[in-house]
């Protein structure tokens, strides 16, 4: 037996590791460990428990995960232990089977995997033979993922869907399914659904993979949707052995279809899965800990771990009240300052905030006092691409001879340039007497633009959101070369920031980024009714618990120290609103001004 394998378990790890006789789930707090569990345990079952290499199936949610599990069992023996029956994703699993074996579910050997520009393009013609022109392209390819997640064919479509426009979104399915079967090409989703196809409707096939493939771990399985599941109840059931790792006060992203209920659905289709809670943290102080287990131990529609650790009891948490936005993001800049001072790196310190927009006043702050900052997962506000088109039909109102502006917005289309020329003429001569906001409206009512992202899709909302952004800039300035003016100010301090070390910067990022990183010190902003929870999720108990989720995640980011800040009046979307503070902080401690 291989006993230095035990090393540095604490025992609920050692339990977990050890346990290989039938389904398990292992509830894995913030922090507590999971990769090295999942590492151990496929060392234990190699190692100590005589199980092949190439019968263990490890899933994880990216290619990255993949790599550093496998890199750590290499390390680990100091040398390979025997391929593994595969380690990866989800979509890159399925991929292998249907070149093995989707020939006979319909599907070419040698099949092509349609990114999303390919998807848009095969939908063009699709919707122009139609005469659908209300929907973009990427409104129908939405749709169409929430179905293929769900295994819903489009002949069964309009079975599962009664919303109005449930039957032309059938029809562009079922059109759109049959140019994807002439080209021999399957999208990301197909990939599990044709797979799930395959082995339900052919018993050998399966057999032969629940065979070959004896013992099956899954990580992150609260972000599993329907689909996922699917596959995953259907390898494991004869064998048995499923291990399925995750924690549900973490699962975040239902928009991208991960369904909560996998839980109950794997607790009943294996009745006799042991579960395991890991529940020591290696990350956080118990003060942040403490304050983690306040926010989701409301939430009642899934287990809640209770985080401890052996670290120090730390610094308490600060809460700062601001009375507008610019205040909070000084606020936050100065604290930066003055950790950067004590710990000599900006890289240890991250910036949380709800919405893409919020992102825009923090950006200014931290550019006009000379913080490097690093957007994660996003653009800066002023190169985000809707930003970009917005000021280009400003910018010709101020100078028609720009021809960068020009053609960009020719690009938006021809007849949205028609348009906007017919309403540079009737109103050119007297723009000076209207305010910048007057003539953004005016551009979107004359060329309909905002009709080209629909609030249905969340990038697209995010898109919308950020252009009300660009509108609470604008009605600081009724000038609209003054706006434009303030605009390049702030883009030239962008490029005057890029001289500086981007490797020791702030990172700046959403909740949703966030997660599967850590920081000594994080600030989460904007931590108000409206935001936090955002305003499209407050009167749901499910989207309800799932923003109390998204704000439990920031929450166990920090190692040492946590900022919660929110303001008593915003501008935000174009208007000034009273705040309120969220209910997530809800306590019997008084009204905070810098702390409670």
């Amino acid at each position: 037996m291989k006993s230095d394998l035990f090393n540095n378990l604490n025992s609920k790890q050692l339990e977990a590791v050890k346990y290989n006789n039938g389904p398990s789930i292992i509830l894995a707090g913030a922090g507590s460990g999971k990769t090295r569990v999942l590492v151990q345990k496929v060392l234990h079952l190699i190692l100590n428990s005589g199980v092949s290499a190439g019968s263990i199936v490890m899933i994880t949610f990216t290619n990255k995960a993949a790599k550093e599990m496998k890199s750590r069992i290499e390390k680990f023996t100091g040398q390979k232990i025997g391929k593994l029956g595969y380690v990866g994703t989800f979509h890159s699993f399925c991929s292998m089977l249907l070149r093995r074996d989707g020939v006979q579910e319909g599907v070419d050997h040698n099949f092509l995997i349609y990114n999303t520009d390919d998807q848009e393009d095969l939908l063009k013609p699709i919707l122009k033979n139609l005469g659908t022109k209300k929907y973009t392209p990427s409104y129908f390819l939405n749709r169409i993922s929430d179905a293929k997640n769900r295994l819903i064919t489009p002949d069964k479509y309009i079975n599962y869907y009664s919303y109005h426009g449930a039957a032309q979104v059938a029809d562009v399915y079922y059109q759109y399914q049959k140019q994807l079967t002439k080209n021999r090409a399957l999208d990301f989703d197909d990939l599990i659904m044709k797979t799930v196809q395959l082995l339900t409707n052919n018993r050998p096939v399966l057999e032969k993979y629940q065979e070959k493939y004896r013992y099956l771990l899954v990580d992150e399985f609260q972000d599993t949707n329907f689909a996922q599941y699917a596959l995953t109840r259907l390898l494991g059931q004869k064998q048995q052995n499923v291990t399925v790792v995750g924690d549900f006060s973490q699962s975040i992203y239902s928009w991208r279809g991960a369904d909560i209920r996998n839980l109950e659905k794997f607790s009943g289709d294996f009745p006799k899965a042991k579960m395991i809670n890991l529940e020591e943290n290696y990350r956080s102080t118990q003060t942040i800990l403490d304050f983690a287990f306040q926010v989701i131990s409301k939430n009642e529609l899934h287990p809640v771990l209770e985080l401890f650790t052996n670290n120090l009891p730390g610094d308490e948490v600060i809460y700062y009240t601001a009375e507008n936005e610019e205040e909070e993001a000084l606020y936050v800049a100065n604290k930066i300052e003055e950790l950067e001072a004590r710990a000599g790196s900006y890289a240890t310190i991250a910036v949380l905030y709800r919405t893409n927009a919020q992102s825009r006043v923090i950006e200014e702050a931290f550019l006009h006092i000379g913080i490097p900052y690093t957007l994660i997962g996003g653009i800066r506000f002023y190169e985000r691409r809707e930003i970009k088109d917005v000021l280009s039909y400003l910018r010709l109102f101020v100078n028609p001879h720009d021809t960068v502006a020009t053609e960009r917005v020719k690009k938006l289309g021809k007849r949205r340039w028609q348009q906007f020329k017919a309403l540079y003429d009737e109103i050119h001569q007297n723009a000076s007497t209207l305010t910048t906001v007057e003539l953004m409206d005016k551009v979107f009512l004359q060329t309909g633009y905002l009709d080209t992202y629909n609030a249905d899709i969340p990038e697209d909302y995010t898109r919308l959101e950020n252009i009300k952004e660009l509108k609470s800039v604008a009605i600081n300035f009724l000038s609209l070369p003054e706006f434009l003016e303030q605009v390049a100010l702030v883009e030239s301090e962008y490029f005057e920031g890029e001289k500086k070390n981007k490797e020791d910067s702030v990172r700046l990022m959403t909740l949703h980024a966030c997660k599967g990183l850590e920081f000594e010190d994080v600030f989460i902003v904007g931590v108000e009714e409206g935001i936090l929870p955002h305003s499209r999720s407050s009167e749901d108990i499910y989207q309800l618990e799932e923003e109390r989720r998204l704000f439990y995640v920031g929450i166990t980011r920090a190692k040492k120290r946590l900022y919660i800040t929110n303001a008593r009046r915003r501008f935000i979307f174009g208007r000034r609103y009273e705040s309120a503070r969220s209910r997530f902080l809800e306590s019997d401690q008084p009204d905070p001004t810098e702390s409670w």
